[in-house]
């Protein structure tokens, strides 16, 4: 998903075999296909070990621009507010 310079960015911290991870980042991908603008990026916690230790009981985090929206299980409603707060809204 590959969007302008400057755009928004969502960031899933996951880990492989989260199947709450897995259905996240399957909605943030159908908001995209809604018209919201927005690059998505998945981090593997297992990757670093702070990371690991920040996420693990709380994952899939999701993040746009930096400020967390969602835990645990995903809060659309959430992420869309913030993506709207950040003129994210679809085209």
């Amino acid at each position: 998903m590959s969007e302008p310079a400057g755009a928004t960015e969502v960031v899933v911290y996951s880990r492989p075999g989260c199947h709450l991870c897995e259905r996240a980042i399957e909605r943030l991908v159908a908001l995209h296909e809604e018209g919201y603008r927005f690059e998505l990026h998945e981090i593997d916690i297992e990757s670093d070990e702070l990371l690991l230790r920040r996420h693990l009981e709380k994952i899939p985090v999701v993040e746009v621009d930096g400020i967390v929206a969602s835990e645990l299980i995903l809060d659309e409603a959430a992420v869309r507010a913030r993506l709207d707060t950040v003129g994210a809204w679809p085209t």
